[in-house]
């Protein structure tokens, strides 16, 4: 079966990096969000004359982020179609609330749930001043939004989000990704992933 992985988490967990230690071990399409979206989101917003790092603002919730979502999901489809395991990492909190749309993204491949192993891995961090430690290490501008307004941005997040996709439980790992990430770590987590 291919494998369709979902690197989720609030900024910070380190959902990008434990997906690119697995990712290692298990060929597949990578599609991070910021990565597929990032600079189309910037220019837009300095177009408006907004931040381009603010992801937190009316007009980006409303005018871009379904757009960068919905390009990721493009691409996850395209590589699926053509048999590619994928690994999709973003906070994907409003798609994993969708029960259809993990449905649309099978069908739209042309495959079924049968073809397509869906599996979600919710990177946390336990420790909130790790998470800030780790933003304000990867010094990306991206995150200077979140810095800067750490009082009301670490009290929204959602640590643990909800998943109502149709999947089995034992297909959604929680990973407290605190300390170091271990080979002994990525290799229960590549297990995880290929059972």
């Amino acid at each position: 079966m291919q494998k369709l992985v979902f690197f989720v988490g609030v900024a910070g967990t380190g959902k990008t990096t434990v997906a690119e230690k697995i990712s290692e071990k298990i060929p597949c399409a990578f599609l991070d969000r910021d990565t597929v979206g990032g600079r189309f989101v910037e220019r837009f917003l300095e177009m408006n004359d907004l931040d381009p790092n603010d992801r937190d603002s009316d007009f980006y919730k409303k005018n871009l982020r379904d757009l960068e979502y919905d390009t990721t999901k493009d691409i996850c489809i395209e590589n699926l179609r053509v048999g590619q395991n994928v690994f999709m990492i973003s906070p994907f909190t409003a798609e994993l609330k969708n029960k259809e749309w993990i449905e649309e993204v099978i069908t739209a491949s042309g495959k079924t749930k049968a073809d397509i192993d869906v599996k979600v891995i919710v990177v946390t961090l336990q420790d909130i001043e790790q998470q800030r430690k780790r933003i304000e290490e990867r010094g990306t501008e991206r995150d200077t939004w979140k810095l800067d307004n750490w009082g009301s941005y670490e009290t929204r997040v959602d640590f643990v989000p909800t998943i109502n996709w149709d999947i089995p439980e034992d297909n959604i790992n929680i990973f407290d990704n605190a300390g170091d990430l271990t080979n002994e770590k990525v290799e229960k987590l590549v297990t995880f992933i290929k059972r």
